[in-house]
């Protein structure tokens, strides 16, 4: 997680390396695809979130984004509704 010494352009980079690293073509494409557009525009906050979708496996998160299964009710903010809608943007 981020550190309270990390800065946010910090953050950013290295969430979007990680973003474009998953393991798999698919989510590289699009994750590293969604971190490029938003990542320049979230807050400390939405960082934050973000990262911790990182957590996820590539499973999940495809899941999710394809609309297979909803993501957990814990998962409701504005980052995840903006990763699902992302898909069908790009």
């Amino acid at each position: 997680m981020m550190s309270p010494d990390e800065s946010l352009e910090i953050a950013r980079k290295r969430l979007l390396f990680r973003s474009w690293h998953r393991g798999t073509r698919e989510m590289d494409l699009l994750l590293g695809r969604f971190a490029e557009r938003n990542l320049p525009t979230f807050s400390r906050r939405q960082v934050e979130l973000y990262e911790a979708l990182l957590e996820y496996s590539d499973s999940d998160l495809y899941g999710w984004m394809a609309g297979r299964e909803p993501p957990p009710a814990a998962l409701g903010h504005d980052v995840m509704k903006l990763l699902i809608n992302f898909k069908f943007t790009t």
